[in-house]
Formats: C-alpha cells, structure tokens, sequence
C-alpha cells in the first residue's frame, strides 16, 4: 500500500531543511545578479545548522523510504531557493555511475564529484543526434567533441561525457565515458550565462583528440548490438530517478511561491476560505485553489515515481509524468502568483521573480515537457519512438 505518512523524525529532518532555506535566501538575489562569481563551498549560516546527511543516513529502517525521502528533500531544499546552503558533493554523473558502472568503477569512482555532459550546440533533447565521438585507440578511448550547459562542470572532479563509438547504430552507438579533470584535451571553455540558477555553477566543456584509459567506459560494454539500443537504455535509467528530482525541484519553487503570495494576500485581507463552494468563491481564491491543487498533484506524481522506484518496481513512465507535472508547476505557479500579486510579483525586492525564471529549466533540462510527454503517450499507446517520434 501506497503510504506517504511521515515519521516524526523524518518530520524533523524535513522543516530542518526547509529552515536552511529561508537562511540562504539572503544570499539569493546577490548570485543571482553576480553569475560570474562561484557561490562558496558553505555559507556561514551553515554553521548553525548540523548537516542533514548523517542523520538521513541514520534513519531507522521503519521511517520513509530512501528514493522517496530524497524527493521529499529536494522539494524542501528548492522551497528555500535554488542555492543551496552548502554545495553538494556529489552530482549528476554520480547517478550515471550507480545506475550503469561496473561495481569496480562505483568503488574507483564512487566519491568522486562527475558532473554529466549530453547536450551539445546541435543536440539537446534528440540524445541519438549526439556528435561528440569516442575511437578506440590501442588501450585508450579518444574522445573529440563539444558539450554545453552542463551543471557543475566547473566544481566537479570529473565528468560522465556521452559519445557514439558508431554514428551509423544511431542511439546503440552510444555510450557514455569517465574523464576526470586534468586529463589532456579535456577543457572547460565557459562558465554559461543563464536567464535563471545563475548561482548554478554551469559550463561549457571541450574534447579535443582527449586520450582516456579503456577501462573509463561506463559500464565496460564494448559491443555495438545491430538491433536494438544496446547499453544505451542501460545509461538511460539514470534519469528514472534524476526526473522525479526535477519534478521535485519544481513542485518546491511552486510552493515557494504560492507561500509567498497568499501570505502577501492575506496581509491585504485576501484570504481563501476553504469551506465555501467553488461558486462563492472570488477569483482570486479560484486562481489559489487551482494552483494548490495542480501543486498537490505535481507532488503526488513525484512521490510515487519514488515509491516504485524503492518498491524496485519499473517506473520509467511515472519518472516522466513527475517530471512533465514538476516541469509544468514551475512555470505556471510562480507566473500566476505574479499576475495575483501584480508590481510586487514582479519586483526585484522579492523572490518571486526569481523563481520563476529559476523554474523555466526544470521544465527543459532531463528532458524538456515535450519529450516527456511524447513518452508517455508512447507507453499508453504501444508505439515506439519511430512509430511516434
């Protein structure tokens, strides 16, 4: 049975973190118009508040789940703001690594910060339209290519890069290799400049007749199948859970928001009365209730895409229905909290403003809406992607 009940201790984590939120959000605004500067490891507010990993790590077993407790954190993280209060050591192309390594690579590796590399200047949702190549070489893989956008390519160590080793096989092609930081040919040009999470730490990387041992090739699989997609649906469970964090990023900017509209609304008297009927309603309580229910919705996908994924049940459509509802929820509740709330909305004196251009991502990066959507519709139809691409 689906039970998303929280234990008191898991209770007590969770407002921790919301707390760590409301102390970065001093910090928020300043980032967010210095995007060329790097947020520091910590902040000094982080001294005040114990870090929650451990105790996460020490939670009984009787307590919530572990993948659906970590989208219970990423919404309560992102309800703060989109920096955090102290960086993460770890990042995307970690979940790469647990989701495709060999147990070899996972202990080589297993601690060291990856960043991830996909999109490119050409290829961004279109993953099979990949042009970065990788060639074997005796015992080494080149690797020649650009890749663009790619979260916390400056910070990390090192980073999960996507490459065809055959261009022909299309997405069986594909695979995905470890290149640490320092290795030659291997060079982060840029730091990006975004329209929002400009405190993201977000570059541009290029490969260059880049030499890596053969043994960096994720997973070890050297085969190209004929048919089929190979170890590229292998790679691509990755983001079976890296999609419901996104859907969860979203549904925490939403809640952010709408926090902070009607308790500006009820500083003017606008309050909703949830007892009355829809037809007795203002429009400006209609407006709240909807976007609390789409809000409530978005969460509850997220939830259960964890769900089965500790259930270790299949939930690669569920990952995209949170991402898709996160994704959407992003965009449509920040904007309507500023049409509610008019010049405030709007103003640069508030957050508000901010999240909604920190949301317009999440409905773009792990796979934009669309894509999730043609996804989806894949699954409840039976076509395949060149049945309905």
């Amino acid at each position: 049975m689906v039970d998303f009940r929280l234990s008191q201790n898991d209770t007590e984590i969770l407002e921790q973190v919301r707390r760590e939120g409301l102390a970065v959000r001093k910090h928020a605004r300043y980032f967010d118009e210095h995007e060329e500067e790097l947020p520091p490891e910590k902040f000094p507010e982080a001294d005040a508040f114990p870090g929650v990993s451990e105790r996460v790590n020490r939670r009984p077993a009787g307590d919530t789940p572990p993948a659906t407790f970590q989208m219970l954190l990423g919404m309560a993280r992102q309800w703060g703001d989109t920096l955090p209060l102290r960086q993460p050591p770890l990042a995307l192309g970690n979940a790469a690594l647990q989701a495709a390594g060999t147990p070899e690579q996972k202990q080589r590796w297993g601690a060291t910060a990856l960043s991830m590399a996909i999109t490119e200047p050409g290829c961004g949702s279109d993953s099979k339209a990949i042009k970065t190549t990788a060639r074997l070489d005796g015992e080494h893989w080149v690797i020649n290519g650009e890749k663009i956008f790619v979260t916390t390519g400056i910070r990390a160590q090192g980073v999960v890069v996507w490459a065809t080793v055959d261009a022909q096989r299309g997405r069986a092609g594909i695979k995905s290799f470890v290149v640490l930081k320092g290795t030659p040919g291997f060079e982060v040009t840029r730091k990006e400049k975004k329209l929002g999470i400009r405190a993201s730490d977000t570059a541009a990387l290029s490969f260059i007749d880049c030499r890596v041992p053969r043994d960096h090739l994720l997973g070890g699989d050297e085969t190209v199948p004929r048919q089929g997609s190979g170890g590229f649906r292998g790679v691509m469970k990755t983001f079976n859970m890296t999609r419901p964090a996104v859907g969860a990023i979203g549904v925490g900017k939403a809640r952010a928001s709408l926090d902070f509209a009607e308790e500006a609304l009820a500083g003017e008297g606008v309050a909703v009365d949830w007892e009355r009927g829809r037809r007795a309603r203002s429009t400006i309580e209609a407006k709240l209730v909807q976007m609390e229910a789409d809000a409530e919705a978005a969460s509850l996908t997220v939830l259960r895409a964890g769900w089965l994924a500790d259930a270790g049940e299949e939930n690669n459509v569920e990952a995209s229905i949170a991402k898709a509802k996160g994704g959407e929820v992003s965009r449509t509740v920040p904007q309507g909290c500023i049409e509610l709330l008019g010049a405030m909305g709007a103003s640069r004196e508030h957050l508000l403003e901010k999240w909604l251009r920190d949301g317009r991502i999440t409905d773009i990066y792990e796979g934009t809406g669309q894509i999730q959507r043609l996804i989806i519709a894949r699954a409840i139809f039976g076509y395949s992607s060149e049945e309905l691409g």
